[in-house]
């Protein structure tokens, strides 16, 4: 009977060895194994043991280890690089790194620094109508993000429960010639904007203009492009705490003056 290498199970020799490497690898780019140890909270000696490929770790054990090294269990079993190229990374994954590369996920701090911004721009459902609000820019290994809550009047008036959870926006900001984009969603995937803004040059070079547009079917009325405002508001408490509590649908005059000039509101967008 011929044997199915393809199906073959390995052995645990072979599975301790797998593990050991991808070990091996993930400790790389630590100048200090002891010290390493001691932030997972290992025994040196039986972490030596692991990466070698003598024995495996607990299940509390690689969950701690798993946790650290923001891998998964299938480190047990496959190959490394199969384990992060596999992740739920795709715009950065290989199939794109030619077309947007890694890089482009390095925003400058100086360019579009993190913090809470105010942010300004036509409603897409009644154009004689503004969404003012407040997001979070932030940073997480090394890559740049954003968060917010839509206007719980939006939300309710799609007949959605306006809860946190529901209201919540989240979205990724890459760099681009020119200025940033951004790539924003709602839980779920359940819809997307895309965002480019440019920075305005300005007394505290804190405003940046460009549009938004939202991923929706064309309709007799509403806009599916607007122009769109971002503003830093730094360490502003007064300022941050005012957007927040001003958040949602209002008028153009109501508007911060700056915010209103930028957006034109008697011009329509091209």
């Amino acid at each position: 009977m011929i044997e199915n290498h393809s199906e073959r199970s390995e052995s645990p020799a072979e599975l301790r060895a797998m593990f050991g490497r991808n070990l091996r690898l993930l400790c790389q780019p630590y100048a200090s194994v002891s010290a390493l140890c001691r932030e997972l909270g290992i025994n040196r000696t039986q972490f030596n043991r692991y990466l070698s490929g003598e024995s495996f770790p607990r299940p509390d054990i690689l969950q701690r280890i798993c946790a650290y090294f923001k891998v998964d269990a299938r480190i047990l079993l496959q190959p490394l690089h199969e384990v992060q190229n596999s992740n739920t990374d795709v715009i950065f994954s290989n199939e794109m790194e030619d077309f947007l590369t890694a890089a482009s996920s390095l925003v400058n701090t100086n360019s579009f620094p993190s913090g809470f911004y105010r942010f300004s721009r036509r409603s897409f459902v009644d154009d004689q109508r503004f969404i003012q609000g407040l997001i979070f820019v932030y940073r997480k290994n090394k890559k740049c993000f954003l968060r917010g809550m839509k206007a719980k009047e939006a939300i309710s008036g799609q007949g959605l429960a306006s809860l946190p959870k529901i209201r919540e926006f989240r979205g990724f900001v890459i760099a681009q010639e020119g200025g940033i984009a951004a790539l924003v969603f709602r839980r779920g995937s359940m819809s997307c904007s895309f965002n480019f803004l440019t920075l305005v040059p300005s007394f505290e070079n804190n405003y940046w203009l460009g549009y938004s547009t939202r991923t929706v079917q064309e309709k007799p009325t509403g806009d599916r492009v607007t122009r769109l405002v971002y503003e830093h508001l730094g360490q502003n408490r007064s300022a941050i705490l005012s957007t927040a509590r001003n958040a949602g649908f209002c008028e153009a005059d109501d508007l911060v003056p700056y915010h209103k000039t930028l957006l034109k509101p008697e011009d329509g967008f091209s």
